[in-house]
């Protein structure tokens, strides 16, 4: 299983954010044995900053029963409720204040985690004395699909979408779901391959971003070379989106990421690749067209679960790599052999 560690700088790659050297030092002075201490560390620490000196403020929508005029008058509520002989109406204004939505997910996620029965008391503590530190203005929401969703659909600053991130993710991963009865949801969500895929891929992609100035580094679509009798029917082709694409002058590299508990697979009593994922690759380097002069090649990374592998192949005239990456050793290791497997 992946070290807290390592999934701390992979959630920060992830979620395009530098990690923090005072979360480190607080994971070292208290090892975390769960995804749920560690994510809760990193809440209490973007948390602090965001308090740094007070929460923003902004305009909120508010609309209120009133006896004097502020802003403009509601008149179907106002005279609905026949407010208007007895010297009042419904008035709606805007206001600066931090009751904003994504603060109000922030107090009801700590608000949740306060009594967690899987974080240590001491954190608990924690996460209570910050959360009384939130302006009493700011009313708590239950975290939940659709306040996620809502936030998710803005254009928030880094920092916030970091907030976003994590909250969304301890309620993905660690708080009663609505309709669970009250039982949590995931006991430790590095056993869960289709989370951790995507995690996976986005950190590889946004390492390389932040890390190497060789590449440009982005997703891309890939055009099927095909023909059809009726052009509608090309319509019907599967979409073939790369993980990972990286591109100089001289090179681009198709870089597909795969979170399996191995890369070899038995057959017939013999380790093989795994087929799906080499035909992939292989349907990608037969469509794309690179620029005169640029060399194509592919990469198939896989984490090392159970053994590594580093196998070299030449697939219709392309490069091919199939190999692991051990997320066993200290992010140093990590980072070195990322930045190796491309120069």
């Amino acid at each position: 299983m992946i070290p807290l560690a390592t999934l701390y700088y992979l959630l920060c790659y992830s979620w395009q954010r530098l990690p923090e050297p005072a979360v480190l030092r607080a994971a070292e002075a208290a090892p975390f044995h769960r995804p749920l201490e560690l994510l809760t560390q990193m809440l209490l620490h973007a948390t602090r900053q965001r308090l740094r000196p007070a929460l923003p403020l902004a305009f909120i929508a508010i609309e209120e029963e009133t006896n004097q005029l502020r802003g403009r008058v509601e008149l179907a509520p106002t005279l609905g409720r026949g407010l208007l002989p007895q010297g009042r109406a419904v008035c709606g204004f805007e206001e600066l204040s931090p009751n904003q939505p994504l603060h109000r997910l922030l107090a009801g996620t700590l608000a949740a985690l306060a009594t967690h029965p899987a974080l240590p008391l001491p954190l608990r503590r924690e996460v209570s004395a910050l959360r009384s530190r939130l302006p009493a203005s700011v009313v708590p929401v239950v975290p939940g699909v659709a306040v996620i969703g809502a936030l998710r659909r803005q254009r928030l600053a880094s920092a916030e979408a970091f907030l976003l991130h994590i909250c969304e993710l301890i309620y993905e991963t660690a708080l009663p779901a609505p309709a669970a009865g009250g039982r949590g949801r995931v006991a430790d969500f590095r056993q869960d391959e289709r989370l951790m895929a995507r995690i996976f891929e986005q950190a590889v992609r946004n390492f390389y971003r932040r890390e190497q100035r060789q590449y440009r580094v982005f997703t891309e679509t890939i055009a099927w070379q095909a023909t059809a009798p009726h052009t509608p029917d090309l319509a019907l082709l599967p979409t073939m989106l790369t993980d990972t694409t990286l591109e100089s002058p001289a090179r681009k590299i198709i870089l597909d990421t795969k979170y399996y508990a191995a890369a070899l697979r038995p057959r017939y009593d013999q380790p093989r690749l795994i087929a799906p994922h080499l035909y992939q690759l292989f349907a990608y380097l037969q469509n794309l067209r690179p620029t005169p002069g640029q060399a194509l090649e592919g990469i198939l990374l896989y984490p090392a679960a159970t053994a590594a592998v580093d196998v070299r192949y030449l697939l219709g005239g392309h490069p091919v790599r199939i190999v692991t990456l051990d997320l066993q050793q200290p992010w140093l290791g990590i980072a070195a052999d990322l930045l190796a497997l491309v120069g």
